[in-house]
This record gives structure tokens, sequence and C-alpha cells, in this order.
């Protein structure tokens, strides 16, 4: 049984706003090619519509696809997916079919038909990808509009995340490099 939930789009911007290491996913227009990656540059460029940046090398066979699409997923890893997250960003999809490899598996998001990762993540975003031919082709960002989203009600509900010890192996995760990683901690609130 899935705890996923849609995401009101005036709250997107909140799945990734903390900053999370995050998972690329992207299809080939036909379909029939898919890939993920991992990423640690992102965050959002705009509230309505909301729009993200992802920094993804042009070299890369996700950008590839994305380019030829015109699509692609964020998909918030949790803590407990951490080896997956490393192994595939340690890894090309041009070479070896990932989603194999790692024993990931996928459903098809609702509007866009990429694939999205709930087992082992605890959001996803689908994005139509914003062309911006200087940025892009220059920083290698890449600029999406988020079209739906989705969140595991376990850890965000009306709008917030809520990150609690029962709840551990779902807090997000922040990568430090070389293989080092800190998980979101424990939630403070302003008065």
């Amino acid at each position: 049984m899935s705890h996923f939930r849609p995401v009101p789009l005036e709250f997107a911007t909140r799945l990734i706003n903390h900053g999370p290491t995050i998972m690329v996913t992207s299809r080939s227009r036909d379909g029939e090619k898919k890939n993920i990656m991992t990423a640690a540059w992102s965050t959002l460029v705009e509230f309505d519509p909301p729009r993200l940046v992802v920094v993804i090398n042009k070299d890369s066979y996700t950008r590839e696809l994305l380019e030829e699409s015109g699509v692609f997923a964020v998909c918030v890893p949790a803590a407990h997916f951490i080896d997956t997250v490393y192994g595939v960003g340690s890894t090309t999809g041009k070479v070896e079919d990932k989603f194999a490899s790692f024993g990931i598996e996928t459903v098809a998001s609702p509007e866009l038909d990429i694939p999205v990762i709930e087992k082992g993540c605890v959001a996803w975003l689908e994005c139509r990808l914003l062309p911006e031919p200087g940025p892009q082709d220059r920083y290698d960002t890449c600029f999406g509009e988020v079209v739906s989203a989705a969140a595991d009600e376990r850890v965000f509900k009306d709008g917030l995340w809520n990150f609690n010890k029962d709840n551990i192996n779902l807090h997000t995760i922040h990568h430090l490099g070389g293989g080092t990683f800190v998980m979101s901690g424990d939630m403070i609130s302003a008065k």
C-alpha cells in the first residue's frame, strides 16, 4: 500500500526547499529508455507556478533523455535508501540500467508518465523542462515547472514536513561529499 498522497502545487516547493539530496528520473520521448541520477544541487526559483532548477551535467545520460523528452522528475530519497542513492550517483546509465541494477521500483507519474520512486523516497515532483539555452549550456542548469507532486503522508501532511524520532528512517538526506550525508534533524518552530 502506498503512503503517497497528492500535494497541492501551492505546497510543492516545500518538498525541496530544505535542500535535500534528490534523485532525478528521465525518459526518452517514446518512453522506451529511462535513467536515474543523484543530484545534490537543486533549488526553487519560483512559487507560482512552482519552478525549480537542478544542476545536471550536459554529458549525462539523464540530461540527454530529459532534453529529448522535455520532462523529468525530482524524487526525494529517505534515509534508509542511502546506499542506493550513493550507488546511483556513482554509476552511469549509459552503460547499465540503474533501475534494474539497484532494484529500484517505479510508478508512472500521473501527468507526464515519468518514472517516479515511492519505495525508498518520501516525495516526488514531476516537471516539464523549461528550455533556457544560455544557462543550460553554460552552467548545466536545467529549469523545470512542477506540474504535479506527491509525498508520503507519514512525513509530509497538510503542506508541512513532520520529521520525528518515530519516522527517522523516512527523514531526508543531505550530501556533504565523499559518500557522507546528514539527515534532517529535530524540528523546531518559531513563535
